[in-house]
């Protein structure tokens, strides 16, 4: 069943300029069937942003075990590889759930339910996700790098996901809430 967006409501002149007040007047204006359609068609474009990472990353760590060098490799070595790949498949599971979730509602009028379930999906994939890149950043870093420079990068990008994902975003909700308060 495809769901189209709604057409957008027209904005008064004084608010175009101003970066979240087009969002606060959509959902103002928008119908509850209108607002969940929306964000439900906002999560779907996520997902296959996320899913096809998740998916090229995965199909990657899959084909390691198969070449030569990873005979090599030492119990630290194969565990976190282990560990990688159970994290990549929880990832892409909970990254394509939506779509599986989607497709057995459908035309059960649960939308509401069904993008707050896809929501929180999406926002647990996105930590498996996080967590798949720092392991197998660590994976490929150990192999590479001398004594524990690999562990030091890693804790440093994922330090820098942490920042861009999570404590961005919700500073940016925090600012606009206070925004709107004062």
């Amino acid at each position: 069943m495809a769901v189209t967006d709604p057409p957008a409501p027209t904005i008064p002149s004084e608010t175009a300029g101003r970066g979240h007040a087009r969002e606060d007047i959509k959902e103002d204006t928008e119908a509850p069937r209108e607002q969940a359609n929306r964000r439900w068609n906002e999560i779907l474009q996520e997902t296959r942003v996320a899913q096809t990472g998740v998916q090229i990353l995965f199909g990657f760590l899959l084909s390691v075990a198969f070449t030569a060098g990873f005979r090599d490799l030492g119990t630290i070595d194969r565990t976190i590889y282990v560990v990688t790949v159970v994290l990549g498949a929880a990832a892409t599971g909970s990254l394509i759930a939506p779509v599986s979730i989607h497709r057995f509602l459908s035309g059960q009028r649960m939308k509401d339910e069904l993008v707050e379930t896809a929501h929180r999906l999406m926002m647990f994939g996105m930590v498996l996700l996080a967590l798949t890149i720092g392991s197998t950043l660590l994976l490929i870093l150990r192999v590479v790098l001398p004594g524990l420079i690999a562990e030091f990068l890693v804790a440093g990008v994922m330090l820098y996901f942490a920042l861009c994902w999570y404590a961005l975003p919700l500073w940016l909700r925090h600012r606009a809430t206070r925004k709107e308060n004062t």
